[in-house]
C-alpha cells in the first residue's frame, strides 16, 4: 500500500486501491473524454520528463492559469510537483499587471495557459517576465501546445531522473505557492508544503461520506483557488470521479448530464441556484403554487436529527415526495452532498436544502491552512446549522481574548514567499492569527461572527460587525450585493447592488409603469421605496446603533472583471468605496 506523505503519492494509491476506468472526464467540442487512473499517471510521468528536458530544477516554479477546470490541469500539477519543481496557479480573472506581478515575485520559468483571452493578457506583460516559454492547452495558431512537452517526455530513458528528483522531494518541501486574491493590497503567495496539503486531504476525509471508488463529482470552483484544489487531490485519494464543467453558465446542464454525487460552491452560487428554483415556483398556478410555498416555508423551518418532532417530519416526508423531489431532479438527481466554503452561507439555505434532501455541509478554512479548519458532517451528530462545523482532527484552534480564531497544526503555511514580515504579523509561536472573530459553543461546533479587519467604531464609539447585517440583508431577493459603511460616521448605512434581474421581472409581473434597465432600476423611488421595507425587516434583529440608517442603490453589477470582488466573490470593501465614493458622500452629505 502506498504510503501517502506527498500529493503525487495520491495517484499511485488510487491506481492500487479503485484503478478508476474514468479518473478524470473534461468536455471537448461537446463530448465527454475521460482517462483512466493509469493513463492519468502515464501522462504526468510523461510531463515530468519533458520539463526535465527543458531543464527544470528542483524548486523552480512553474505558473498554471486556465479559465477552467481541466484534465490537462492536474495532469501538469502532478507532473510538476514529482520533479521537486512548484506549481504557481494563477486565477486567470486578475489584471495583467497581477499577472505580471505575481510571476516576477515567483519568478516562474515556464506558464501554461487554457485560451486565447489568458494568452493575451499574458502576451502583453510576458516581456517584463523571466519566463522562458509559454504553452497553451487549447489549440491556438503560433503558440506551443502543451502536448509538445508530452512528447518530449514519451522517450522514458530519462524516467529514472525523474524517480530520482521524486524521492528526495520531502513531506515538508514546498509544493505550491499560492497567490491570495486579497481585500487589499498587493497579493500574498502563500507557502504550502506536500505535508500542508495532504494532511487536510487526510484529516477532511473522515468528515465526507462518499462511495468510494463509486461517487461521482461536478468540478467547477477555481482550481487555483486552494478550497477546490484540496478537494481534487481529496476526491482522488476516495476514488471519486472527477467530472469538469465547462464553465458556470452551462452548469446546469452539466449537473443533468453528469449526474454527479457531490460538488462545492461558494455560498453566492448556491444562493443563485435556490433563486432560480423559487422563480420557477412563482410561474406556478392554483394548488401546485399553494404546495410548492407550503414546501419551501415547511424548508425554512427544518432542524436536524427530527428536532422539529414526529408532526413536522411526517409533512416533510410528504414534501420530499411531492416537492424536494423535483428540485433534486433538476440537479440531476443523484445530488446527496454539497459542499460550501469561502463565505458565510444563508441559514435559510442550509435549511432549505438539507429538507431537500441535498444537505449543504459549510465549512471554514483560509488558504493559509490549506484550506479546512472545520466542517460540518451530516453524520454523528456533526451538523449543526449557523456554524462552521467541528474542528477537523490534529487541528487546534483556541480563541484570543479579542475573540480571534487562532488555528495551529500540520495544515498552517510555510509562510508567505520572499516576506519574513507579514509572516511574523501572522503567526504567535505555531498559532496563525485568522483575522476571523469566531465561538467555539458547548458542543464543540464552531461559530464565525465576523472579519476582525471588518469591524469598525461609529463616531459615537459603537462597534459594528458588517457581515452579519450583510449577510441578513442579502436573503432579500431583491439585493445581490450589499457592503455596510459607517466607520466614523454618526450610523451605518449600505451600498446595495440590487437583483437587477428579479427586480425587471418583479416590474413586469407587478405591472409598474418604468424601465426595466440597470440605470432606471438604480435610481428609482420605487425600487428605493420597496428595498427600504427589505431593510426595515432586518433592522429589527439588531441594536439601534446596529441598524442600516440609509442606503444608496450602485448603478452596476459588482464583479471580479471590474474590481468589486475577489475571484472567490469576496468584496473589496476600500475599491467599492472608493467607486462609489459620490453615493458614500452623498448619504453622509459631506
Amino acid at each position: 500500500m502506498t504510503d501517502i506523505t506527498r500529493l503525487f503519492d495520491i495517484p499511485y494509491y488510487q491506481l492500487e486501491t479503485y484503478n478508476l476506468q474514468n479518473a478524470f472526464t473534461t468536455k471537448y467540442d461537446g463530448e465527454w473524454k475521460s482517462i483512466s487512473t493509469q493513463e492519468y499517471i502515464d501522462q504526468f510521468n510523461k510531463i515530468s520528463r519533458g520539463l526535465l528536458r527543458l531543464g527544470v530544477q528542483p524548486n523552480d516554479k512553474i505558473a498554471v492559469i486556465s479559465s477552467t477546470n481541466r484534465t490537462e490541469w492536474n495532469i501538469m500539477d502532478m507532473g510538476i510537483l514529482q520533479i521537486g519543481a512548484q506549481n504557481v496557479p494563477i486565477y486567470p480573472t486578475i489584471c495583467k499587471e497581477d499577472y505580471e506581478y505575481i510571476l516576477n515575485h515567483a519568478e516562474a520559468k515556464y506558464c501554461f495557459v487554457s485560451d486565447i483571452e489568458v494568452l493575451e493578457k499574458l502576451n502583453a506583460i510576458k516581456g517584463n517576465t523571466k519566463l522562458q516559454g509559454v504553452y497553451t492547452f487549447n489549440q491556438i495558431t503560433n503558440e506551443q501546445h502543451w502536448t509538445e512537452v508530452l512528447d518530449l517526455g514519451a522517450d522514458p530513458s530519462n524516467q529514472n531522473d525523474v524517480d530520482s528528483r521524486k524521492a528526495k522531494v520531502n513531506p515538508h518541501d514546498l509544493a505550491t505557492l499560492i497567490y491570495t486574491s486579497g481585500t487589499t493590497g498587493t497579493p500574498k503567495g502563500v507557502m504550502l508544503s506536500h505535508n500542508n496539503l495532504v494532511s487536510n486531504v487526510l484529516d477532511s476525509e473522515k468528515r465526507v461520506p462518499f462511495d468510494y471508488g463509486k461517487s461521482k463529482a461536478l468540478s467547477f470552483l477555481p482550481i487555483c483557488h486552494v478550497f477546490e484544489r484540496m478537494i481534487l487531490y481529496l476526491y482522488q485519494f476516495c476514488g471519486v470521479e472527477i467530472h469538469f464543467a465547462e464553465s458556470i453558465e452551462k452548469m446546469s446542464d452539466n449537473i443533468k448530464e453528469v449526474r454527479p454525487n457531490v460538488m462545492t460552491a461558494v455560498p453566492r452560487l448556491y444562493e443563485k441556484v435556490y433563486d432560480k428554483i423559487i422563480a420557477k415556483g412563482e410561474e406556478l398556478t392554483g394548488i401546485k403554487k399553494k404546495l410548492f410555498f407550503w414546501a419551501v416555508d415547511l424548508g425554512i423551518k427544518y432542524e436536524p436529527y427530527a428536532a422539529n418532532g414526529w408532526w413536522y417530519e411526517l409533512q416533510l416526508k410528504w414534501a420530499r415526495k411531492l416537492i424536494f423531489s423535483k428540485w433534486k431532479e433538476g440537479l440531476g438527481g443523484n445530488l446527496d452532498l454539497m459542499v460550501s466554503g469561502s463565505a458565510a452561507l444563508q441559514p435559510r439555505l442550509t435549511r432549505t436544502f438539507a429538507a431537500a434532501n441535498m444537505p449543504i455541509m459549510e465549512g471554514y478554512g483560509l488558504t493559509e491552512t490549506s484550506p479546512v479548519i472545520s466542517v460540518n458532517d451530516q453524520r454523528h451528530k456533526g451538523f449543526k446549522i449557523g456554524t462552521v462545523g467541528k474542528i477537523i482532527d490534529n487541528v487546534e484552534v483556541k480563541i484570543a481574548e479579542d475573540g480571534e480564531i487562532l488555528v495551529k497544526g500540520p495544515n498552517v503555511m510555510l509562510g508567505y514567499y520572499k516576506d519574513p514580515n507579514k509572516t511574523a504579523e501572522v503567526m504567535t509561536g505555531e498559532y496563525f492569527h485568522t483575522g476571523d472573530i469566531g465561538v467555539i459553543d458547548e458542543e464543540g461546533f464552531l461559530k464565525i461572527t465576523d472579519r476582525k479587519k471588518e469591524m469598525f467604531k461609529t463616531s459615537g464609539g459603537k462597534y459594528v460587525a458588517p457581515a452579519i447585517i450583510e449577510n441578513q440583508l442579502k436573503q432579500s431577493r431583491f439585493i445581490e450585493q450589499v457592503m455596510v459603511i459607517g466607520e466614523g460616521e454618526k450610523m451605518p448605512a449600505a451600498l446595495i447592488q440590487p437583483n437587477f434581474e428579479f427586480i425587471a421581472d418583479w416590474i413586469i409581473k407587478n405591472q409598474i409603469s418604468m424601465n426595466t434597465d440597470i440605470a432606471s432600476i438604480a435610481s428609482s423611488n420605487v425600487i428605493k421605496d420597496r428595498i427600504q421595507k427589505e431593510i426595515d425587516v432586518t433592522n429589527k434583529n439588531f441594536g439601534n446603533w446596529e441598524q442600516v440608517k440609509a442606503f444608496e442603490l450602485t448603478p452596476e453589477i459588482w464583479s471580479v472583471e471590474k474590481g468589486h470582488l475577489t475571484p472567490t466573490m469576496k468584496m473589496k470593501r476600500k475599491i467599492i468605496k472608493e467607486k462609489y465614493i459620490d453615493l458614500y458622500n452623498k448619504i453622509y452629505q459631506q
